[in-house]
């Protein structure tokens, strides 16, 4: 049952959710490439007097013109595409390809760190590892970020240049904000994701206790009749063979009825599982308008059952249709297994604003008030989930009361 539970919730739950934003549907690949294009172009035009100003905000060195630093640009961009192609499958090597582009197009601009902009493609691909990937290749890409611009300031004193260090930490600053950001998301999508499984779940254990409860109250009513019928059919064996008859027909009629109603719902599941539609809901078509053929069934089998129904008779809504018959049921089976009597009656009160249900017996009630059975807890449960009242216990004058009152909504009303 777990499968085509969770497929069906699965199902209503694609069926809901409104298609991904863009930013979801384009790949990360793509976004990381984007922001090396824009970083590099924003590198490029700050060096060039653009209109309105006087000067450059950043002035080139010579190679950036020159034939080695143009093939420098070059080759870092197609390792910035290249990343950018690779990082969905290989991210960490994606990402040193990348790093790797940015030191390539900081060296033929001549400055002393590396710039913010030439830094956003590593910081993309930053989140997107700490948003997608396991926390430890997520801290691995960190370290490798910070390396890469550690090396680079070293590398620089080493060699007696002057070096950026506050721009740099300002690189730092941005690229761990950026892991940290995809660290958060990747934490919320986990979340969301162990939220999502408890839920359907929840809807798989509903499920089966659903169809337990239906199981229940069809089998045991059966089993209680059937029993019944042989019963008598034992007793009048050999004095009255043909009364011992007409109760064996009536043991196969009730027993090829239940099989019935299992079959149908196995069938149901098979349906469901195999894709085709259907529910173990539609199984077992029950609701107030069997209770008559409920009381037939079970004055035949020797337990006279009286229906008497006050005010308007209307259509009710399914799931308090169902749930006042499996009460009815399940206390007319309490009655045929437990009260030592040959009549009871069953109460329908069609009022305004609900339904009110009673099921009274003049027998002696053994084992009604301290049954350690399912039955009076399954009809406790479907009462309180619709928020009525319920009560079961023995009569002061003998016998047993079950009592049940279901509220009807104002819409149906």
């Amino acid at each position: 049952m777990t499968a085509p539970v969770a497929r069906a919730y699965d199902r209503r739950m694609s069926a809901a959710e409104p298609p991904p934003p863009l930013h979801k549907r384009v790949p990360p690949g793509a976004w990381t490439a984007l922001a090396w294009c824009a970083g590099e172009l924003f590198t490029l035009l700050a060096r060039l007097r653009l209109p309105g100003e006087a000067e450059p905000d950043e002035w080139a060195a010579v190679q950036l013109y020159r034939w080695d630093g143009l093939t420098t640009l070059a080759l870092s961009t197609a390792l910035a595409l290249y990343s950018g192609w690779l990082l969905a499958r290989r991210p960490l090597p994606a990402l040193v390809a990348l790093l790797l582009a940015s030191v390539l197009a900081t060296t033929p601009l001549g400055v002393a760190a590396i710039p913010m902009a030439l830094f956003l493609g590593p910081m993309v691909a930053l989140y997107f590892i700490a948003a997608t990937r396991p926390r430890r290749t997520a801290t691995v890409a960190l370290a490798m970020a910070l390396g890469t611009l550690a090396a680079y300031l070293a590398v620089r004193v080493l060699y007696g240049w002057t070096v950026g260090t506050s721009a740099e930490l300002a690189v730092t600053l941005v690229a761990v904000i950026a892991w940290l950001l995809g660290t958060s998301a990747h934490q919320a999508r986990v979340h969301a994701e162990r939220l999502s499984a408890e839920h359907a779940d929840r809807a798989v254990t509903a499920e089966r206790l659903r169809i337990a409860r239906e199981m229940h109250d069809t089998v045991a009513h059966s089993i209680g009749i059937i029993a019944l019928q042989a019963g008598a059919a034992a007793r009048v064996a050999t004095t009255r063979p043909e009364a011992a008859l007409t109760a064996m027909r009536a043991v196969e009629n009730e027993g090829r009825e239940t099989l019935a109603g299992l079959r149908r719902m196995l069938v149901a599941l098979r349906a469901a599982d195999q894709g085709t539609g259907g529910s173990a809901r539609t199984a077992l078509p029950a609701g107030l308008s069997d209770v008559d053929r409920l009381a037939v069934t079970t004055t035949a089998a020797g337990v006279r059952v009286e229906v008497t129904r006050l005010g308007e008779t209307r259509q009710l809504p399914p799931d308090v249709d169902l749930s006042a018959f499996r009460i009815v049921q399940e206390s007319v089976t309490n009655v045929v297994r437990h009260a030592d009597t040959h009549a009871c009656r069953v109460t329908l009160d069609y009022r305004d604003d609900e339904l009110a249900l009673e099921i009274t017996d003049e027998g002696r009630g053994r084992g009604s008030a301290t049954d350690t059975g399912f039955g009076l807890a399954g009809m406790r449960e479907r009462v309180a989930l619709l928020h009525g009242e319920f009560t079961a216990a023995p009569r002061p004058g003998g016998g047993f009361r079950v009592a049940a009152r279901l509220p009807v909504p104002a819409a149906v009303r």
